[in-house]
C-alpha cells in the first residue's frame, strides 16, 4: 500500500456514478495464465472483440459533472536505466529521461502521470518538458471549481498540438487518475469496463542477428507470441535479423516497424523478400517518412492487395487532422494511438473517428515506465477496441520505479480494482509528507490536539516510503531489536519509539526540520511514537509531539540517507 492509498479519502460517489456503473456491472474479469482464457489479445490477425457502442460514456459524463479542486501539482525528472540501448531507425536511447507528474486534490486523492521523452519523436526534451509541466501545474492549482472537461480543455490551450503533446498527456493522466481515485473507480472501468486484462507484444530493437535471436529465444520462453521488430536502418541487415529470429522462434507473429526508415520502394522490397521466405507480417508500421503521404498510400495499397499485410500510420498520425486525411485518401489500414503523441482527450477523439471510418486501432507507447503504460493499458482494456497492443516498454527497463499498479506475467497484464491505474512513485529514496498545524492533516486524517498556556501537543501519523535497499536492511535490524521489548526512557515498550530514535542516532541518516518558527527556544519533543504499519516499501508511524508552536507555519520532517 502506497502513500496515496494510505491517506486517500473514501469518497462518496457523486452524481455521475450511475453512468459509470452501467459498464462496471457488465465488465469482463480476466485472470492471468494458466487460467487466462479471454484477454484482449495483442496483434491478432482477426478482428478485435466487439467494444461498447459508445467510447467511455462514463468518462465523458465525468468531464461535465466533476469539479476539480487541485491542492498540489508537480513535475519531476523520472530517470531510469535501460537493460540495453534502444535503437530504432530514427534514434537511439541509452537511458529513459522522462517527467513524472503528481496531482493531489483537496480531498487528499493523488494521481500520477508520465511524459515520455524520446529524441526525434517527441518534440520536447526533458528541460522543456519540466518547464511546461510546471506552468501547467501552476494553472491546475488556480482552477478550483471548474469542471474536469473545462480544465482539460484549458490545459490543451496551454500545451497545444504536437509541440507539447507529451507533457499534455502526462498532466491529463495525473489529473484523470486523481479524479478516478476520488470517485473510487479503477480506470479500466471508467473507460468502459470491457475487460481488465490485455496481452502485449514485445519489441526487439535494431541489433545484430545474433542478439536478435537471443532476445527472441528469451521472449519465446516468457510466453510472447508476437514480436515487434524494429527495422528501417539497413535493408539487408533487417532481412538477416528476420531470418535469425525465424530460426529460433518459428511460430511467432511479426510486426515490422520501420519508424520512417524506408523509401516506398525499399518497403515493398522487404515485403517481397519476406514473401520469398514464406513470412507474412501481421502489420507493417510506418514504413516511410511521416510526410511522405503518397509513399504511405502506395505501400499500403501494395501490402494489402498483393501480400495481405496491413499498414499502420504512427509518426504520420499526430492528431485528428492527420487521421481525417488518412481516412479521406485511404492511406493506411491501422492507426497507432500513443497518448504521448495526441494526449488522452485527443486519443479518444481519434478512436471515435477511426471506429466510425472502419480503420483498425493499435495502441503503443514511447519508452515509458508502468505509470504511462498502466494508464494506456487501462484505457485499452476498458474500451476494448484495439486489434494491436504494443505496451511493452517497461519490460525493457533495468529498474521498475513504480509501486503497485498492474500485475505482469510475461505478455499478460492484469488490472485490479484499485482506484485509478493503481501505480505510484516516491520522490527520491524517501518521500516525506508535510502535515499542517491545523487539526486536519493534509491527507485527510484528523489529529488530536491538547492545549496549555504556551504550547500544543499534537498526535499525528507520518508515513515514509523508501526504496533504498540499505535503508530496508537497516530497518529490519532495528525492528528485530525493537521486538525484544527495548524501551525508550521511562515509557512503555515502543517499537515506534526505538525505531525513531535509532534512525536519529544512525550516522547514515539524519532528520531535517523544515519551515518551523519557534518561540522560547524550545525544539519539538517527540514524546512517543508507535509503528502502525511496516512493509518492504513503507512504514507508517504514529507520533506525539510536544512544544509545537507557530500554528501559521507548516512543519515537516524528512528522514533520508546521508551516505548510501
Amino acid at each position: 500500500m502506497g502513500p496515496s492509498s494510505l491517506f486517500s479519502l473514501q469518497s462518496t460517489p457523486l452524481c455521475f456514478s450511475s453512468s459509470i456503473s452501467k459498464f462496471s456491472a457488465a465488465a469482463t474479469t480476466v485472470n492471468l495464465p494458466p487460467k487466462c482464457k479471454n484477454p484482449i489479445v495483442a496483434c491478432m490477425a482477426d478482428a478485435p472483440p466487439a467494444a461498447p457502442p459508445s467510447t467511455c460514456l462514463g468518462f465523458k459524463n465525468l468531464l461535465e459533472t466533476f469539479r476539480v479542486d487541485v491542492q498540489r501539482a508537480e513535475g519531476r525528472p523520472l530517470n531510469v536505466p535501460l537493460i540495453a540501448p534502444f535503437t530504432i531507425a530514427s534514434s537511439r536511447l541509452d537511458r529513459v529521461e522522462n517527467v513524472a507528474i503528481r496531482v493531489e486534490l483537496a480531498n487528499g486523492c493523488v494521481g500520477w502521470g508520465e511524459s515520455p521523452i524520446l529524441p526525434h519523436v517527441t518534440a520536447e526534451d526533458q528541460p522543456t518538458a519540466l518547464s511546461k509541466a510546471a506552468e501547467a501545474c501552476l494553472f491546475l492549482k488556480q482552477s478550483s471549481g471548474k469542471t474536469l472537461g473545462l480544465v482539460l480543455s484549458e490545459i490543451n490551450g496551454i500545451l497545444p498540438g504536437h509541440s507539447f503533446a507529451s507533457v499534455r498527456a502526462g498532466i491529463e493522466m495525473a489529473l484523470i487518475d486523481a479524479v478516478a481515485h476520488s470517485i473510487g473507480v479503477p480506470l479500466w472501468r471508467l473507460f468502459g469496463g470491457f475487460s481488465n486484462a490485455i496481452t502485449t507484444d514485445i519489441t526487439i530493437p535494431i541489433v545484430s542477428p545474433t542478439e536478435a535471436a537471443e532476445l527472441a529465444s528469451k521472449y519465446r520462453v516468457q510466453g510472447f507470441k508476437t514480436l515487434k521488430l524494429k527495422v528501417g536502418k539497413n535493408l539487408n541487415a533487417d532481412i538477416q535479423v528476420l531470418q535469425a529470429i525465424r530460426t529460433v522462434h518459428p511460430d511467432c507473429l511479426f510486426i515490422l516497424d520501420a519508424n520512417e526508415g524506408y523509401s516506398s520502394e525499399e518497403a515493398i522490397h522487404v515485403l517481397e523478400k519476406l514473401h520469398e521466405m514464406e513470412v507474412t507480417p501481421i502489420l507493417f508500421e510506418q514504413p516511410v517518412h511521416r510526410n511522405d503521404w503518397k509513399g504511405l498510400g502506395h505501400v499500403s495499397d501494395v501490402a494489402r492487395n498483393k501480400y495481405g499485410v496491413s499498414v499502420a500510420a504512427d509518426e504520420s498520425c499526430r492528431g485528428l487532422a492527420d487521421v481525417k486525411k488518412i481516412v479521406k485518401e485511404n492511406l493506411a489500414h491501422v492507426i497507432n494511438i500513443k497518448l504521448a503523441k495526441v494526449g488522452v482527450l485527443g486519443a479518444l477523439e481519434i478512436i471515435d473517428l477511426a471506429k466510425a471510418s472502419g480503420l483498425d486501432l493499435m495502441i503503443g507507447g514511447m519508452v515509458e515506465t508502468r505509470l504511462a503504460m498502466g494508464f494506456a493499458g487501462n484505457l485499452a482494456a476498458g474500451i476494448g477496441c484495439f486489434k494491436f497492443i504494443d505496451l511493452d516498454t517497461p519490460i525493457l527497463l533495468a529498474e521498475d520505479p513504480v509501486l503497485e499498479g498492474y500485475e505482469v506475467s510475461g505478455p499478460f497484464y492484469k488490472f485490479s480494482n484499485a482506484r485509478g491505474h493503481g501505480g505510484f512513485l516516491h520522490w527520491g529514496d524517501i518521500v516525506w509528507f508535510r502535515f499542517s498545524s491545523a487539526t486536519t492533516l493534509d491527507f485527510g486524517l484528523t489529529s488530536s490536539s491538547s492545549f496549555d498556556n504556551n504550547s500544543i501537543s499534537i498526535t499525528f501519523i507520518m508515513t515514509f516510503v523508501y526504496r533504498n535497499q540499505f535503508f530496508c536492511n537497516y530497518l529490519e535490524q532495528v525492528i528485530i531489536k525493537s521486538m525484544q521489548c527495548l524501551t525508550l526512557g521511562a515509557h512503555e515498550p515502543s517499537l515506534g519509539g526505538y525505531l525513531w530514535w535509532s534512525l536519529l542516532a544512525n550516522p547514515n541518516f539524519h532528520l531535517d526540520k523544515i519551515a518551523m518558527t519557534e518561540r522560547g527556544g524550545k525544539d519539538p519533543i517527540i514524546e512517543r511514537c508507535f509503528v502502525l504499519r511496516v512493509s518492504r516499501d513503507c512504514i507508517m508511524i504514529k507520533v506525539r509531539v510536544l512544544n509545537l508552536y507557530s500554528l501559521d507555519q507548516n512543519i515537516a520532517y524528512v528522514v533520508h540517507p546521508a551516505a548510501v
